[in-house]
């Protein structure tokens, strides 16, 4: 079945980071939902600040230590408050693609020392099985012509440009360095090439 997505409803959405559209997406692959929020007016621009953001629950919504991803989404609807013109896609691919259920096994394999690349294989799955065709056609269907992209994963930027998205610079989003998301992001940087600075003394 080709893949096509359909912007079902959008309505206002106030934040702490101010006033944004957000676009209610359904699509002809899976039944999931995948959201847009939207700030300004993004159409017919070039180098809007976009940030794809893939769902991860016990950052996103718990607040956990052991990833950046709570604080990457804040961070991300921030750098576009800042922007007063934007674009947040909020994909709905768990745990780098792998679901919730996979995902906290791998959280327990990571307890008893395994990274989290090599938890996942050990589960039967790739480092990273998401993909990013439903974020193009998205910025495609809001008729961006270029995107500024919020993001340290150079592998992003390459399937995005892949999928025909014009990627005409990168906006660093780098997060705390503490002790519970240390290893996470050491392997970010050493395993999957993330543009990451970590300090010698970590």
């Amino acid at each position: 079945m080709k893949l096509s997505i359909k912007d079902e409803v959008q309505t206002r959405i106030p934040t702490k980071h101010g006033e944004f559209i957000l676009h209610y997406y359904t699509n002809t692959v899976d039944d999931k939902e995948h959201i847009a929020l939207v700030k300004g007016e993004v159409a017919n621009k070039e180098d809007v600040p976009v940030r794809i953001h893939s769902e991860c629950f016990t950052g996103d919504v718990l607040g956990s230590r052991r990833c950046d991803c709570g604080e990457q989404l804040d961070m991300g609807l921030e750098i576009i408050s800042q922007a007063e013109c934007g674009v947040l896609i909020y994909l709905r691919q768990e745990g780098r693609g792998i679901g919730l259920l996979k995902k906290l096994q791998a959280y327990n394999l990571q307890d008893q020392g395994l990274d989290t690349v090599d938890a996942n294989i050990h589960l039967g799955h790739l480092a990273d099985e998401r993909q990013y065709d439903i974020a193009a056609l998205i910025l495609e269907d809001l008729q961006i012509r270029s995107i500024a992209l919020i993001t340290n994963n150079p592998q992003k930027i390459d399937e995005l440009t892949q999928l025909g998205a014009l990627v005409k610079r990168r906006i660093a989003i780098e997060t705390h360095i503490h002790h519970d998301n240390l290893d996470y992001l050491k392997t970010k940087a050493e395993r999957m090439r993330h543009l990451l600075s970590m300090p010698d003394s970590q």
